[in-house]
């Protein structure tokens, strides 16, 4: 399973994106940062509030250089499906990654044995293909995707302003960290 600090490995999984089915690479979004939603399953009662919110969201991700990738262990078939009947799905413009042997969820750690699931997690993934946030949790709890772009945020921060970190609930503007120092002005 990786690690905070560690490197992902490469996966090359298929897609449903933009209303057909396609090859992915994770490494195809070098250079960027990623953000990875692992969910349960289609045609389910809290993944389509989330990722209808992520959907709408996606833009502001978009303008941090970032792609957003969903996963589940459905098939690409299922997510054609979902989308054709799902109002909150056919807002998804990002890819929904199919992963059935749950090869990809078992690398991230999300996968449920016995279930054939994944619980709901997401990771942010730097530029350089480095895990630098990860949160996972049981399913009956949905996320927030303001809370995720803040993380990507503050992630993208730090990277940019070496030597600075974001205290507890920072918002772009805010207040930052030196450490040694007390909280610095606004950058």
């Amino acid at each position: 399973m990786v690690k905070i600090g560690e490197k992902i490995i490469d996966f090359e999984l298929k897609a449903f994106h933009g209303g057909e089915e396609k090859k992915i690479k994770l490494s195809d979004y070098s250079g960027k940062w990623l953000v990875l939603l692992f969910y349960p399953a289609d045609f389910t009662f809290i993944c389509p509030t989330e990722l209808e919110e992520a959907a709408e969201l996606y833009p502001e991700f978009q303008k941090l250089n970032a792609e957003v990738l969903s996963a589940s262990t459905d098939t690409v078939f299922v997510h054609k499906a979902w989308t054709d009947h799902s109002n909150a799905i056919k807002k998804v413009k990002f890819p929904m990654l199919a992963d059935p042997t749950g090869k990809l969820c078992r690398e991230f750690g999300t996968y449920i044995e016995g279930e054939g699931l994944s619980i709901r997690a997401t990771f942010i993934i730097d530029p350089d293909g480095i895990l630098k946030s990860m949160e996972m949790h049981d399913n009956s709890i949905g996320r927030n995707a303001k809370e995720i772009l803040r993380k990507l945020q503050a992630a993208k921060f730090v990277r940019e302003n070496k030597g600075l970190v974001c205290p507890a609930s920072w918002q772009p503007g805010g207040k930052t960290l030196k450490p040694g120092l007390d909280l610095v002005g606004k950058i």
